[in-house]
């Protein structure tokens, strides 16, 4: 059984990247994607989907397929970013203050474009393939918790995710086993004390001075506590102290970021900054402190089995040489949350515009929209290939659902 994916973007394409531009134009934030959801909802039930919607009001699941085997889940996140978009394109962000700058609307397009290709073999699939449109990435606590609240992986063999790589070029594809991002937590340290005149320090607690001692320590301390494979790094992008020169403020605070690639490591930071903390402030016994932690999400840790499966199918759908080993990043994402549960791999779409040097989360990011069927191919491949390999116990010597060979699937390289 075969499905001719050139056939099905050389008539799906535009429309495609007419959807790209049009979530582009109407970015909405966490837990408020209500339009993009809609929008999603209507074109899965045009071509005869059952769209449902989360128990939240905004993402929804799809299935495809009723036929007996296993189930397998393809997602995308739905949220845009509190940003001002910055572009002089014809799609800029509509929306004062929202764009999408983390490539959202790329990945809600290609699982889109994905499932509308599956539905043409829904009677046909050794199994289901499930698809996930997930709100609130950028939020804190991430949308994947309320997802997986909804019972949303209950048999579910593996979950598979693409996320747009500005630094890879159009047409590649880079994964990893084990983690390829880091946990994220947010951090907060508040302290308080008498104030006074900067002409008497020794009289009071010199909050600037401590403060200062915070930022320097702790990053410090951390890295002489835990071995540096973890890449455990906190990092502070604000210092708030006081407004004028000659007089010691009563309250200063530290806000940033912690990130750590170690699983383990991860689940020991909180009480590792609490101890260092209280070390560092002890001496000054007039400087009171409060320290506000926020776990975020933990790394991405790619199943190796979940990650052999989305290469072996990518090489499939555009070339061996367009499958490349990504490097780690810091950076975090949630989708760590459903490898908590079950097996999954997470790999980087190449979205790169020639010439240019853009990342994510800037206000002038954006793609290169050939990108948008590099996915679609490999998210339909990964699908096809993911049900044969989890169901290859239930069903031994079972028919094996391919797409049609490289010469008419593979990106037109």
């Amino acid at each position: 059984m075969t499905l001719d994916l050139s056939a099905f973007l050389a008539t799906h394409n535009p429309e495609l990247i007419h959807l790209r531009r049009h979530l582009h134009a109407h970015p909405e934030l966490g837990k408020a994607e209500r339009q993009t959801t809609a929008l999603v909802a209507r074109r899965l039930e045009a071509v005869g989907l059952r769209p449902r919607l989360l128990s939240t009001g905004t993402g929804l699941i799809c299935d495809i397929g009723t036929g007996e085997g296993p189930t397998v889940a393809l997602r995308a996140d739905l949220d845009a970013l509190p940003l001002q978009d910055e572009k002089d394109v014809p799609y800029r962000s509509t929306v004062p203050g929202v764009c999408h700058a983390c490539g959202h609307d790329v990945h809600t397009t290609v699982l889109l474009g994905a499932g509308l290709a599956l539905a043409q073999l829904a009677d046909r699939l050794p199994g289901r393939v499930r698809l996930v449109f997930q709100p609130a990435e950028e939020c804190l606590p991430g949308g994947s918790i309320d997802v997986i609240a909804d019972r949303v992986l209950e048999g579910v063999s593996a979950i598979f995710a693409l996320h747009c790589d500005p630094k890879l070029e159009v047409g590649r594809l880079g994964v990893r086993v084990g983690a390829i991002t880091a946990a994220s937590d947010q951090v907060e340290v508040h302290l308080s004390g008498p104030g006074g005149h900067t002409a008497r320090p020794h009289l009071t607690a010199d909050l600037v001075y401590v403060i200062a001692r915070v930022v320097t320590d702790l990053p410090a301390a951390l890295s002489r506590l835990v071995d540096t494979r973890a890449a455990l790094n906190i990092t502070f992008g604000a210092i708030e102290a006081g407004t004028v020169h000659n007089a010691i403020p009563t309250t200063a605070v530290a806000r940033g970021t912690l990130r750590v690639l170690d699983r383990a490591v991860w689940g020991e930071a909180q009480k590792l900054v609490e101890r260092i903390l209280e070390a560092t402030v002890a001496p000054y016994p007039q400087v009171t402190y409060r320290l506000d932690y926020q776990r975020g999400a933990p790394p991405v840790v790619n199943d190796e089995e979940a990650t052999a499966v989305f290469a072996t199918a990518a090489r499939s759908a555009i070339g061996d040489e367009a499958v490349l080993n990504a490097p780690q990043s810091m950076g975090g994402e949630d989708f760590s949350w459903y490898l908590e549960e079950i097996p999954g791999s997470m790999a980087r779409l190449g979205v790169r515009i020639p010439g240019t040097d853009l990342d994510i989360h800037a206000a002038s990011f954006d793609v290169d929209e050939r990108a948008i069927a590099v996915g679609v191919r490999i998210l339909v491949e990964t699908a096809l290939q993911a049900l044969d390999h989890y169901g290859a116990s239930q069903e031994a010597g079972g028919s094996r659902l391919r797409a049609v060979p490289p010469g008419r699937v593979g990106v037109g390289r």
